[in-house]
């Protein structure tokens, strides 16, 4: 089961990390539908930036993992809003939701719940 945690963990960071950094202009492309400011898509990125920097630390260091697991998971559910908001199709809400679902599994998980 720790190597399916390891593996959750990679998947999210990797997935935040390669969107924020590599697909950068579809981020900006939603963030204006959606209405939010330059400002609210910079904090945003750094942050999960930032999450998914911790969640790979976690690896190691396994006392990291479970809070940003959990702020991670609240990101992508702030993305489910916001896809609902601005009635996206399904398969536009799908990538946060997977996201979604694993940041809990790890969470559950790095805190012995499941």
């Amino acid at each position: 089961m720790t190597n399916l945690l390891i593996a959750a963990q990679l998947i999210v960071a990797i997935s935040v990390a390669y969107v924020w950094i590599f697909r950068y202009d579809v981020i900006i492309t939603e963030f204006k539908q959606f209405g939010l400011s330059d400002l609210t898509r910079t904090f945003t990125g750094a942050f999960k930036i930032s999450l998914a920097t911790l969640l790979v630390a976690g690896i190691w260091f396994h006392e990291l993992t479970p809070i940003p697991a959990l702020l991670m998971g609240l990101c992508m559910l702030a993305a489910q809003y916001f896809h609902f908001k601005v009635k996206n199709p399904f398969v536009k809400h799908l990538p946060s939701l997977i996201l979604l679902i694993l940041c809990v599994f790890i969470a559950l998980f790095s805190m012995k719940i499941i």
